[in-house]
């Protein structure tokens, strides 16, 4: 049963989230201003500025296409050391307070947005290899969100209902991108240091709230873990060598538990007082660990082409204005949350999630051909953007939350806390590799071939995705096929009573029950 804190955790950690895509939103929504900035404008040759420095010193560049390689290279950077810090957080989320890791890396995080892109600029200070380093520093301390953020909510919903919460949680990410976009919207005419300004100001505050009011899991409230009532044959994953050495260091009279009950010679185990942190080689090894990870590496690549570069592209293939162009960016995100809510229900009715991912990356294919052929009316492309995100980023919203928490809570380390921040890490750090090597390959194809050669390489991407994900989707389907059609055996159809239990499960019912009651067996 849900209480009030499994609410205000649900709130206060899909906001903080929300808050950390926000401030990467801004950077992808200012890149047509930064590119006009950083580079030489030509002007009227009849109107000569005066002093040159002072009107031309902010000129990192020659031209605006010199310029947008070096964005591409900041958007590579950033998730390169964004997937190196998520395999590092994930360690370090399962050692240490989830609740501090999160907030310190939020208020970390904010400080590293704010230099970049408000400090330097207020300061009149352009250099090429400080924004790198900066942009680096902010990759590593944004990576601290994803994991601490799951891993705690596993800790608070259980698998019975973690397709439906985690798939309308995971749209955490979609509405910061909206969130983003509304906010940079608003304040870009004053300059793009006032959109840095706002939405780095709202991440730290983020990370203060949750320093005080987030809960790490259930039990610090002295309530059961969700794992625990849902599954009566719950226990706690430790290690032999964790075991033995407590009992050497336990008394007799230590609160125990038998090994057996029932029996008087028995060897005594104590109730670990602390769960082992799983390695990353552990973790990597889980089963459907690998397949996943890779799956994602190459999805993460096409839904995170998106966030970074559609803006971009409205604008330069349409012709449309910034601020209209980040209006209409916002629908890909909602069909990303409607798709990830969707998803999440139905995988939550079969227990089985590939056989709900592998059809929507089927339908993503041709909703990449059709949005790659869009007409330039708003609305169209708006409808289109709309479909493309709910099969591309609505498997990716389902992946990156329920299935890591499904892996984190798998038999193996069922019950163990400890595991699930790193094998989010794990999950989320894999796919932000190949999401760094789409903010290679977008702008290099895009210069020398043009957008279609960028939705090529998408569309072969998500087939990739559905080939890692195949495997698991053969030996699911069956074992679904038997779940449903056992089901459909406990019941019959006939014309003067409707469906209705099967003779031979009233029986058994009837065996079953309470002889103390009377219930009437009705006979066909």
């Amino acid at each position: 049963m849900w209480t009030f804190y499994h609410v205000s955790t649900f709130l206060l950690t899909f906001i903080s989230y929300a808050f950390f895509h926000a401030t990467r939103k801004t950077f992808s929504n200012v890149k047509s201003t930064i590119s006009s900035e950083w580079s030489a404008t030509p002007g009227n040759d009849t109107l000569i500025n005066k002093p040159d420095k002072l009107w031309n010193d902010h000129h990192m560049f020659g031209s605006a296409g010199d310029a947008e390689t070096y964005l591409g290279v900041l958007d590579a950077v950033f998730m390169v050391s964004y997937a190196v810090g998520l395999y590092i957080s994930g360690i370090i989320g399962d050692r240490f307070e989830l609740r501090k890791v999160l907030a310190l890396g939020m208020c970390s995080a904010a400080v590293s947005v704010f230099l970049f892109g408000s400090v330097l600029e207020w300061a009149h200070y352009y250099n090429k290899y400080l924004y790198v380093t900066v942009w680096i520093f902010n990759g590593l301390l944004q990576s601290t969100g994803w994991p601490t953020v799951v891993a705690v909510m596993g800790n608070w919903f259980g698998k019975s209902s973690r397709g439906l919460v985690l798939g309308l949680w995971s749209a955490c990410a979609s509405v910061g991108n909206i969130i983003g976009a509304l906010m940079v919207s608003q304040v870009l005419h004053y300059g793009y240091d006032f959109a840095f300004l706002v939405t780095s100001t709202v991440l730290f505050a983020g990370g203060i709230i949750n320093f005080f009011g987030l809960l790490n899991s259930p039990t610090e409230l002295g309530l059961k873990s969700p794992d625990e009532i849902e599954d009566p044959d719950y226990q706690i994953t430790v290690s032999t060598s964790q075991i033995d050495t407590e009992i050497e260091e336990t008394d007799h009279d230590t609160d125990t538990d038998p090994l057996l009950e029932g029996t008087d010679d028995v060897r005594v185990i104590p109730k670990p007082s602390k769960e082992e942190a799983l390695s990353f080689w552990r973790a990597l090894l889980l089963p459907g660990v690998l397949l996943y990870a890779f799956a994602y590496f190459c999805l993460k690549l096409v839904n995170y082409s998106f966030f970074f570069w559609l803006p971009y592209y409205l604008h330069a293939s349409f012709g449309w204005s910034e601020s209209t162009a980040d209006k209409i960016s916002i629908w890909y995100d909602i069909g990303g949350i409607i798709g990830g809510t969707i998803a999440g229900v139905i995988s939550d009715c079969f227990q089985k999630r590939s056989i709900v991912v592998v059809p929507m990356l089927c339908m993503a294919i041709p909703s990449l051909i059709w949005y790659s052929n869009s007409p330039s009316d708003m609305t169209v492309n708006a409808f289109l953007m709309t479909v493309t995100g709910f099969f591309i980023g609505g498997v990716a919203n389902l992946i990156s939350a329920a299935i890591s928490a499904d892996l984190g809570k798998q038999g193996p380390v069922q019950g163990n806390k400890a595991a699930l921040a790193t094998v989010t890490g794990i999950v989320d750090g894999t796919g932000s590799v190949g999401a760094a090597l789409g903010q290679v390959l977008v702008p290099l194809l895009q210069e020398h071939t043009g957008w279609h050669s960028v939705f090529y390489l998408f569309i072969v991407m998500t087939g990739l995705t559905i080939f890692c994900i195949v495997p698991l989707f053969v030996r699911e389907v069956p074992e679904c096929y038997r779940s449903i059609r056992g089901c459909c055996r406990k019941y019959s159809y006939s014309w003067y009573c409707g469906f209705h239990l099967t003779k031979s499960k009233r029986s058994a019912i009837s065996v079953n029950s309470d002889p103390d009651d009377d219930i009437e067996v009705l006979e066909d």
